[in-house]
């Protein structure tokens, strides 16, 4: 932890935690991953899905009670833009494709260069102060005195850092009385930091603080097992797959939509999930999260069934020749190489999906390498046959897949399993120029029919995420992740059961970092 600042936090889960209260953005999204209101409270799009107004709260102000104006907005994307912020290149690309026009001291427009319906993902940075920063260079940002005294328009204002040694322990901050909704009704959040999960459950259990930012598999018993402590999961924005290369003559059975429907007949996702990821994850289906406007909840389940994979297996051709345990057909076996990352986890994955397709009759070898050179060395350039990796759309909560699924992707995108379906292509092209979302949430359930039937790659899981609040602390809502600030969202809901005098009620729900 150390600079609370919204321009420098894209890396630093610790400091969003507090930004995410300090600091007001345009819109916020629900647990649907539907855009709400926030600092604007209406905003309206041209039928086009070109032109976007927006007007701010009329009773919004800074914490030190200067008004929020469009000034502020607008003031904000040129830091975002600037090198002195951390925001991901591709978002600063997309801002600077933008033409944003002050309308007045509470309305702004954003004109798009084409219409792009997931445009509100990026409408949720955190909004700055112009007139306490307009004198600090973009350059000298990072070392500004403003990121350890931040004046922001949330929830919540900061009071004062905590140290110890010279180091930064933590955060106090205090609720925003002039909040343009209703204030919070805790006083009072500490943040504290400590080393790792286990660190801070011990500091539960000792009574320094009522909750735990997360509970990392090491501390997740014992957590269940503590009575004062309530245990959230929600579903993270992550999947783990494993990719198939549909565009290698060397595999040319992985054409084969049969094929690829027995390979995922043959994986038993739910020991994966039980028992390597101790039920820290949620099968997975689709391409489109659980909890998602978008998801279709009536999308075919497969579920384990290796008699049916062989079955379908021998329907096509692939027996076993005589002494063989491979499978084959036409002198091609069923047998390619699977390349996954080296850490634990994802070994133990691997090494699971070997053993349950050895069981149908298709042989792989395992590859591990860096998660770095999967991306780089093998799924980039297309040179690999399988591979085990996970596809993560933090901070995006539209649900829009074409960057992972859409033809156009299959030579230099992420499309890395080159799927070539024109009729799914043709429902994502059409999903993403449309801010019509019954009409999106049409086209999205049509898509997820297609990939189901024709499972260009195999989706093994969603990862989740649990934390600890203790059952002093009510109203805490349990809701899918789009980012791991998220589970805090709704505190200003939160209230304390204590039998303490109101003047008295405080909450250390304190967040921790880990390494």
């Amino acid at each position: 932890m150390g600079r609370l600042n919204p321009m420098l936090d894209w890396n630093n889960p610790a400091d969003r935690d507090v930004n995410r209260l300090i600091f007001s953005s345009l819109v916020r999204f629900d647990s649907r991953g539907l855009p709400q209101p926030d600092l604007a409270d209406s905003w309206g799009v041209s039928a086009d899905g070109v032109i976007y107004n927006f007007t701010i709260r009329s009773n919004a102000t800074w914490h030190d009670g200067q008004p929020v104006t469009s000034d502020d907005v607008l003031f904000t994307i040129e830091l975002i833009k600037s090198t002195g912020s951390l925001f991901p290149q591709d978002i600063k690309d997309m801002w600077s494709q933008i033409q944003v026009r002050q309308l007045n001291d509470k309305t702004f427009q954003f004109e798009l260069p084409e219409p792009f319906a997931p445009f509100l993902d990026y409408a949720t940075f955190g909004v700055l102060p112009k007139h306490i920063l307009e004198s600090v260079p973009a350059d000298q940002l990072a070392s500004a005195e403003f990121n350890l005294k931040p004046i922001g328009s949330g929830p919540y204002k900061f009071d004062r850092l905590l140290t110890s040694g010279g180091q930064i322990t933590g955060v106090v901050l205090v609720a925003n009385e002039d909040f343009y909704t209703q204030p919070a009704f805790i006083e009072q959040v500490v943040f504290r930091y400590y080393p790792n999960s286990a660190a801070a459950f011990d500091a539960y259990q000792q009574g320094e603080v009522l909750g735990i930012s997360q509970l990392t598999e090491d501390v997740l018993p014992a957590a269940l097992a503590e009575p004062t402590l309530s245990v959230h999961t929600s579903r993270l924005p992550q999947m783990g797959l494993v990719f198939l290369n549909l565009n290698n003559p060397s595999i040319s059975f992985f054409q084969n939509e049969n094929v690829r429907r027995a390979l995922m007949l043959g994986v038993n996702r739910n020991i994966i999930v039980s028992h390597i990821l101790k039920g820290q994850a949620i099968v997975a289906d689709g391409p489109i999260l659980p909890g998602s406007w978008a998801y279709y909840e009536d999308i075919e389940k497969i579920a384990y069934d290796p008699d049916a994979a062989i079955k379908l297996l021998n329907e096509e051709g692939f027996i076993f020749s005589a002494g063989s345990d491979v499978r084959s057909k036409d002198g091609q076996p069923l047998t390619f190489t699977l390349v996954h990352p080296n850490d634990e986890t994802h070994t133990l994955i691997a090494q699971a999906i070997q053993s349950d397709w050895a069981l149908i009759g298709v042989r792989i070898e395992l590859q591990s390498v860096a998660y770095d050179s999967l991306v780089n060395d093998y799924l980039t350039p297309r040179n690999y046959e399988a591979a085990l990796a996970d596809i993560n759309t933090s901070r995006t909560p539209d649900p829009d897949p074409y960057l992972f699924w859409h033809q156009s992707e299959a030579t230099g995108g992420q499309n890395y399993s080159q799927w070539d379906n024109r009729t799914a292509s043709e429902f994502l092209e059409t999903a993403r120029v449309l801010a019509d979302f019954s009409e999106r949430a049409r086209l999205y359930r049509n898509f997820q029919v297609v990939f189901t039937e024709d499972m260009p790659s195999l989706p093994l899981y969603y990862p989740v995420y649990s934390y600890g609040v203790d059952v002093q602390v009510q109203g805490v809502q349990v809701a899918p992740l789009y980012d791991t600030s998220d589970r805090l969202a709704l505190i200003d809901e939160w209230y304390l059961v204590t039998r303490r005098t109101l003047e008295e009620q405080t909450t250390e729900e304190a967040p921790t970092t880990t390494p």
